[in-house]
């Protein structure tokens, strides 16, 4: 006999003892008298003992059956009170939303829009994860994450929000001093910095519009886990580097940094709004998608370059 308590047996024998009969329970349930009758059998069978006396115009517990009555009553409570806040919570944006999010992005453009989230539903709690390692979000219990990509097929749900380039940029004081490259082909010998947690490995991709493809595996004195930590390097002249555009849109704003090779691009890429499934999808989840859509559709990055 299997160790799993038969819950729904139970639950049919305590709507049958509340309503005193099989045809109110029945009723009450939403099922046939045959499907309580045959749960009650089965119960009663699992346990060794009758639960009612039943005759043609009578039903009463025995005596086992009212010594259990009330704690089945209890568990069929408990089980609808379980049901009802799930459902709740499935239409009310309510609850925890564990979400994954690349550090530097979290800092800059996530952190900042979280006081107006939190305003606008402030039964939702966010548990913030900063991390550019890749997360599998299914296997450590994520809820959702933000991703920049451009993402593979997976098993995954994905909500793109807005487009995310990858720029190659060199300081004002770097292009004095070195000049400025003109194919990708010069960038093998000059020095690169690089990010460790490319999503296709250290190779910069580059293309042009008549579809010229051109690999460079990227060769410099620094390389990182986070681009932020290539600002300083970057910013005194000292090497040519890779950065999404929602970093280094600031200092290509104020001049600091500058877009070099501008006749080819890398491989370009969004952000997206990543979660398990689309199934069942609670409402703490759904309004936190819609909101970072509402706010990051049209990023001020975008106008940087």
């Amino acid at each position: 006999m299997t160790k799993f308590p038969d819950f729904e047996g139970l639950a049919m024998f305590a709507k049958v003892a509340e309503e005193g009969s099989f045809a109110a329970a029945a009723r009450a349930m939403g099922v046939s008298v045959a499907t309580v009758s045959r749960g009650v059998a089965r119960l009663e069978e699992r346990l060794g003992a009758r639960l009612f006396n039943r005759t043609s115009r009578t039903l009463a517990l025995t005596g086992f059956g009212g010594t259990i009555a009330e704690k089945a009553g209890d568990i069929y409570r408990q089980a609808e009170e379980a049901e009802n806040a799930a459902r709740e919570m499935s239409v009310q944006p309510r609850g925890l939303v564990r979400l994954a999010v690349p550090m530097s992005f979290g800092l800059r453009w996530v952190a900042p829009l979280l006081p107006g989230f939190f305003e606008a539903y402030p039964e939702v709690s966010i548990d913030l994860h900063l991390s550019d390692a890749t997360i599998d979000i299914v296997a450590q219990g994520f809820d959702a994450a933000l991703r920049i990509a451009a993402l593979p097929d997976s098993s995954l749900v994905a909500r793109r929000l807005c487009p995310i380039s990858q720029l190659v940029v060199a300081s004002p004081k770097y292009l004095e001093r070195y000049g400025r490259p003109t194919h990708p082909r010069e960038l093998v010998d000059r020095p690169c910095l690089s990010y460790a947690y490319r999503a296709r490995s250290d190779v910069w991709r580059f293309v042009n519009d008549a579809g010229e493809e051109e690999p460079i595996t990227p060769v410099g004195p620094l390389r990182v886990t986070n681009s932020d930590a290539l600002l300083p390097t970057l910013l005194e002249g000292l090497a040519i580097a890779e950065l999404p555009e929602f970093i280094a849109g600031e200092y290509l704003s104020d001049g600091r940094l500058k877009v070099i090779l501008t006749d080819w691009h890398l491989t370009r890429g969004g952000l997206y709004f990543v979660t398990p499934s689309a199934r069942s999808r609670p409402a703490k989840v759904t309004v936190l998608a819609d909101f970072f859509a509402q706010h990051l559709s049209k990023p001020v990055w975008l106008g940087a370059r």
